[in-house]
C-alpha cells in the first residue's frame, strides 16, 4: 500500500475554478446528509476523521475560490437544528466551532496568522493550551448564583435543545458550584462522552436483552442524553469533561489556562491531560505525546486542540464567520484501503453540474464500510486515470472522503478496460445535452453541467434538498430519501408546496397508507413542518438557492436589508436593472461583482419570481437581529481605506461589528464613516465628494472607545 498522503499531497494544484464548483456541489449534498445522519439520527455513516475531511475539502476549495461559496456551504454551520422533542434553548452566546489542521505546517499557518493579525514580530513569545478534543456531545450549563439552572445541546449552534433534567442525572456535573468567585451567571460548556469500558459494558448488556446496541462511544452518548425519558439517561454511563465557558457577567481569568483551573476549583471534571505551553514549537510534540497516549486514554479522543492562551488577545482575534482565529483543532492522521471500482456513475447537482460517482466493492476502512467515492469531474479521471475494473487506494481523511488517492497500475486487469467516456447527455429522462464549461482563460474542459435547468427533474429536486437542509429550513423528518418520494408522486415540486402538503387534510389522509406513515409519524411531519413557518430572514434568503449566497453571504444581506420585504423589493429594483440597487448590494462587505450578477440573473427569473412569491405567501419572516444599540457606532455603515497602522484590517472590521456597527466595502452615499489610513485613494475622493463623515485610525479607535460589551464572545 502506497504511503499516506497530506491534503496538500492529495489535492490537484491544478484544479480549475468550474472543476472546484462541481466538487463544492457534490461536498454540500454529501455533508448535509451526513449531518442528517450524525445529529438527528444518531447513526453516522462516517467516523469524525471522515466527516472532518469532507469539511476541510469543502473550506480549502472556498479558501482557493472565494467567489464560489454555495449557497448550501457547509463552512459557516454549526450542528444540526434542535430536535422538535425537546423544548428549544438559546444560547446566551453562540456554541461554535473549530478549524481544523491535519499537519505540523498547517499548525504553522495558523500561529503565523495570529502574529500577522495581532501585527506580533517573531519575538515575541506565544503561549498556548493544549487540550485533547474528547469525541463526545457539547452541552452547555447555565448557572445563576451558583446553582444549575438550564443545560442544553449544542444544536445549530445558536439554539440548542432543552436537556436540563437529563444532565442533572450526572454526577460529574454539580448541582451548585462549589469554593467562591464564580460570576453571578455563567455558562459552562464541555463534552459528554462514555469510556471505553462502559461503552462495551452497555452493549453487552443491551445485546443481552435486545435493546439498542451503538456503533461507538459518541453515538450512545448522544443517544443517551437525548432520551425523553431521563431514566433511561441516568441508566447510562455518561461522563463530563469541561473545557469552556459562554455567557458570564464577569470575567474570572487573565488566560485560558487559568479560567480551566478555576472551572476545577467549582466542582468540574476537567482534563488532567491539559497542558500550558510556550513558543509554538512544542505544539507538535504535544500532538505526539496526545497520538501515543491516545490507545490507552480510556475514552475517543480525535485530535488535540490549541487555545492562544492570553484571553485579551482572543478578544482581539475574534471569529472568521463561526471560527474561532485564536484557536484550532489538529486532528490525527488519515486511513487509507484498497478496493474494487466495480462502476462509475454519474450524478447531477443543484446546478447541473455533473459529477461522477466511483461505486467500490465494499471496504471497510477505519471501521466504516465506503461503497462510493467522488471522482470530481471528468479532468480528474482522466488525470488518476481511473477506469472500471481498477484496484484503488481509498482514503478517509486528509482530503475529500471517501476519495480515491490512486490506482495501483500493477493490479489493472488484462487485457486494460477502456478508459471511462463522459457522457454527452445528462442522465435524466429528457436526456438534455451537456455543455462544456471552462475557465475564463480557455483552459481545458473542467465541469459538464445538464443545460435542462429547472426542467430537469434531478436539478429540481436538488433544489429541494437544499431548502430542507439544515442551514435553510431543516425540516426534520424530511430527509433526501422522504423529498424524493414526495417529488415522485408529484406532491411536492416547489417549496411553497411543502407548507401546502402540511394542510392538505385529504393528502394527509392517503399518505398514512403509505409504508413508513402511520398517524404518528404523519403528525410529526406536519408539526415540523408548521414548525418552519416562522424562519428567520437569513435562512430564507439562504434556502432561496442563489448561486454563491451562502450562510455567510445570506446573514451579510440579512443584517444589510432588515427585512424580507425589503429584500425582496430591492431584488425586485436589481432585477430590473436599477444601478442603485446594484451599488447598495455591491457595497456590502464580502459581498462582490459574482453575488450581484447572481442575484440579479436569479430575480429576473419569472419562474424564480414566482416560486419565490408562493413561499413568501406561505412564510412568516422574522427580520435580522437589530445591532447593538448602546454603541457610538451601532447601526453604522464603516467603510476601512487605505493603510491602517494600529489595526489590522481584519481587526478593524472586526472590532466595528462587535460594536454593531455594518462593514461594507465600498463607499455610497448610504456609508456613515470613511476611516481613510495612509494610502487612501479612490476611496477617500469619492467620500470627500460625496461630503461623508472621514477620519483617521486614531479617530476611529477614540470614537469607539468604550463601546465593547464587557465580556468576550466564546467559543465552546
Amino acid at each position: 500500500m502506497a504511503e499516506p498522503q497530506t491534503a496538500s499531497e492529495t489535492e490537484a494544484p491544478d484544479i480549475s475554478p468550474l472543476a472546484a464548483a462541481a466538487e463544492l456541489e457534490r461536498l454540500a449534498r454529501e455533508i448535509a446528509e451526513q449531518d442528517r445522519l450524525y445529529y438527528i439520527q444518531d447513526t453516522p455513516a462516517l467516523d469524525d476523521a471522515a466527516y472532518d475531511a469532507l469539511k476541510r475539502r469543502n473550506a480549502d476549495l472556498e479558501a482557493r475560490f472565494p467567489n464560489l461559496v454555495r449557497p448550501d456551504s457547509p463552512s459557516t454551520r454549526v450542528g444540526f437544528q434542535p430536535s422538535a422533542s425537546f423544548a428549544a434553548v438559546h444560547h446566551g452566546v453562540p456554541m461554535l466551532s473549530l478549524d481544523n489542521a491535519f499537519n505540523a505546517a498547517e499548525v504553522a499557518d495558523f500561529v503565523a496568522r495570529i502574529r500577522r493579525f495581532l501585527k506580533l514580530d517573531l519575538g515575541e513569545p506565544l503561549a498556548f493550551t493544549v487540550e485533547p478534543k474528547i469525541d463526545g456531545l457539547s452541552a452547555n450549563l447555565r448557572y445563576e448564583h451558583g446553582r444549575l439552572v438550564q443545560g442544553a445541546t449544542r444544536g445549530d449552534g445558536r439554539t440548542g435543545e432543552d436537556v436540563t433534567v437529563n444532565l442533572r442525572t450526572l454526577a460529574d456535573i454539580p448541582e451548585r458550584l462549589q469554593g467562591t468567585g464564580w460570576p453571578e451567571l455563567i455558562e459552562v460548556r464541555g463534552e459528554v462522552y462514555i469510556g471505553h469500558d462502559a461503552f462495551s459494558a452497555m452493549n453487552t448488556a443491551a445485546k443481552a436483552t435486545g435493546g439498542r446496541t451503538y456503533a461507538n462511544p459518541r453515538n450512545a452518548a448522544s443517544g443517551s442524553l437525548r432520551q425523553i425519558d431521563a431514566a433511561i439517561t441516568a441508566a447510562r454511563p455518561l461522563r463530563f469533561f469541561a473545557y469552556a465557558w459562554g455567557e458570564t457577567s464577569a470575567p474570572f481569568g487573565a488566560s485560558q489556562w487559568e479560567a480551566l483551573q478555576r472551572l476545577r476549583d467549582w466542582g468540574f471534571q476537567v482534563s488532567g491531560l491539559s497542558e500550558r505551553v510556550e513558543g509554538e514549537a512544542a505544539l507538535e510534540g504535544q500532538y505526539r505525546r496526545f497520538e501515543d497516549q491516545r490507545p490507552r486514554l480510556g475514552f475517543d479522543i480525535d485530535g488535540v486542540v490549541y487555545k492562544l492562551d492570553r484571553l485579551d488577545w482572543q478578544v482581539r482575534l475574534g471569529f472568521a464567520g463561526r471560527i474561532p482565529r485564536w484557536a484550532i483543532a489538529h486532528k490525527f492522521a488519515p486511513e487509507q484501503a484498497r478496493t474494487l471500482v466495480n462502476d462509475i456513475e454519474i450524478q447531477v447537482g443543484r446546478t447541473g453540474a455533473l459529477t461522477p460517482v466511483a461505486k467500490l466493492a465494499p471496504i471497510n476502512v477505519g471501521g466504516v464500510v465506503v461503497q462510493n467515492a467522488t471522482l470530481h469531474n471528468a479532468d480528474e479521471i482522466a488525470r488518476k486515470d481511473i477506469r472500471v475494473g481498477d484496484t484503488v487506494i481509498i482514503q478517509r481523511a486528509g482530503d475529500v472522503i471517501p476519495q480515491v488517492v490512486e490506482v495501483v497500475l500493477d493490479a489493472r486487469p488484462s487485457p486494460e478496460p477502456p478508459p471511462f467516456a463522459f457522457p454527452d447527455t445528462c442522465p435524466c429522462p429528457l436526456q438534455t445535452p451537456v455543455t462544456r464549461e471552462t475557465t475564463s482563460g480557455g483552459v481545458g474542459t473542467v465541469v459538464r453541467r445538464c443545460t435542462g435547468e429547472m426542467a430537469c427533474p434531478f436539478q429540481r429536486l436538488e433544489h429541494l434538498k437544499l431548502f430542507v437542509s439544515r442551514k435553510a429550513f431543516d425540516i426534520e423528518g424530511l430527509g433526501e430519501r422522504q423529498l424524493a418520494a414526495f417529488y415522485d408522486d408529484g406532491l411536492v415540486r416547489e417549496p411553497a408546496d411543502i407548507f401546502r402538503l402540511a394542510r392538505n387534510e385529504a393528502v394527509l389522509q392517503v399518505m398514512q397508507a403509505r409504508e413508513g406513515y402511520g398517524e404518528t409519524s404523519i403528525r410529526n411531519l406536519v408539526a415540523a413542518i408548521e414548525a418552519r413557518r416562522t424562519i428567520a430572514l437569513a435562512r430564507f434568503i439562504f434556502a432561496l438557492g442563489v448561486r454563491h449566497v451562502g450562510e455567510t453571504t445570506a446573514v451579510t444581506l440579512a443584517r444589510g436589508y432588515g427585512s424580507a420585504t425589503i429584500f425582496l423589493a430591492a431584488m425586485d429594483q436589481l432585477a430590473a436593472g436599477d444601478a442603485a440597487a446594484a451599488e447598495e448590494l455591491d457595497a456590502m462587505d464580502q459581498v462582490g461583482e459574482a453575488v450581484v450578477e447572481a442575484a440579479r440573473a436569479y430575480f429576473a427569473e419569472e419562474h424564480n419570481r414566482t416560486r419565490v412569491a408562493n413561499l413568501f405567501a406561505q412564510l412568516t419572516i422574522e427580520d435580522a437581529e437589530a445591532p447593538k444599540s448602546d454603541t457610538a457606532v451601532a447601526g453604522k455603515t464603516v467603510v476601512f481605506t487605505g493603510a491602517l497602522e494600529t489595526l489590522t484590517r481584519d481587526e478593524a472590521k472586526a472590532q466595528a461589528e462587535r460594536l454593531g456597527a455594518k462593514v461594507a466595502g465600498s463607499v455610497s452615499k448610504k456609508t456613515d464613516i470613511v476611516v481613510a489610513g495612509p494610502g487612501a485613494g479612490s476611496k477617500l475622493k469619492q467620500a470627500q465628494a460625496l461630503g461623508l463623515q472621514v477620519m483617521s485610525e486614531g479617530e476611529w479607535l477614540t470614537l469607539a472607545a468604550g463601546g465593547f460589551p464587557p465580556s468576550p464572545s466564546r467559543l465552546t
